[in-house]
């Protein structure tokens, strides 16, 4: 099939995908808290009632970003679908996640400017790990390519990667903004950040966000079921392992400080990591 059918399939496919997960996710955390919970489809009964509203922005600039934040974040699953550089992946994350944090500085609430401040310090916690991990892909395959990863024949990358996976995991909180990180957008509705960098979002454009969170969530999943690609259902069935195990550790575990949770990242997730890639090329340069 051609490369650009298979990218237009993922783009219409990604977001049904992340929507249906999304309520499961709201299913799943209603009965862990003894409710029974909406019906799996009502994200998307959600996102057409947004559309359905009144346009209204604080600032011109404010859907400048939300569309910026989406359309890199649509890149970046057509990367990894296509199979194409993992590090470039990355970098695309990163900047999607920097249009969101525009986004929420370009209105002037205090809550959208305190959550802001605090996606930028989950970036600072996240985004290094992930790169860490790019380079551990490289340092066993030689190629930041996700065609290497995934052609016939190649070794899955778990049995030798798995202290960076632990660490791509205890990110993978982060990424998907459940507690105890949950520290930017506050979905809790008593908590005081109202609804922090999201606060001055509404209608469409709050309906774009929850569009870009249903590919961003496909996107980490899909990078968790890179490390066993090979057969790629294993790596799938793992990736939604993951998917479970962060909602059940959303539901109880409370919310920790901003510090806390940058000094827990670099001191567990970075140590892991580079302690795998310096055991990779002394195993390396030891044959």
């Amino acid at each position: 099939m051609n490369q650009w059918w298979i990218a237009i399939i993922a783009i219409i496919v990604a977001p049904i995908i992340g929507g249906f997960l999304a309520g499961i996710d709201r299913k799943i955390t209603a009965r862990l808290q003894g409710r029974y919970g909406p019906p799996i489809v009502q994200p998307f009964y959600d996102f057409f009632k947004l559309l359905g509203k009144s346009r209204i922005a604080t600032s011109r600039m404010q859907f400048v970003w939300i569309y910026g934040y989406l359309v890199f974040m649509i890149t970046c699953v057509v990367f990894l679908v296509l199979k194409l550089d993992l590090l470039l992946l990355i970098f695309l994350l990163g900047f999607a996640g920097i249009s969101f944090v525009l986004g929420g500085f370009s209105s002037k609430s205090p809550y959208s400017h305190f959550g802001a401040n605090r996606e930028l310090m989950q970036i600072l916690s996240y985004e290094p790990v992930l790169l860490l991990m790019a380079l551990g892909v490289y340092a066993q395959n030689g190629s930041f390519m996700i065609s290497e990863i995934m052609k016939p024949g190649a070794a899955p990358l778990l049995p030798s990667l798995w202290p960076i996976f632990i660490a791509v995991l205890l990110v993978l909180t982060i990424k998907l903004r459940k507690s105890p990180f949950d520290l930017s957008t506050s979905h809790h509705g008593h908590q005081e950040l109202v609804k922090g960098i999201m606060t001055e979002f509404s209608g469409p454009y709050y309906a774009l966000i929850n569009l870009t969170e249903w590919y961003e969530i496909v996107l980490v999943l899909g990078i968790v079921a890179l490390f066993w690609a090979n057969p790629l259902w294993v790596g799938i069935i793992i990736a939604l392992a993951a998917f479970v195990l962060e909602l059940i550790i959303d539901n109880i575990a409370a919310r920790m400080t901003v510090g806390w949770m940058v000094k827990f990242t670099w001191a567990v997730g970075l140590v892991l990591c580079v302690l795998n890639i310096a055991y990779l090329y002394l195993i390396k340069g030891g044959a």
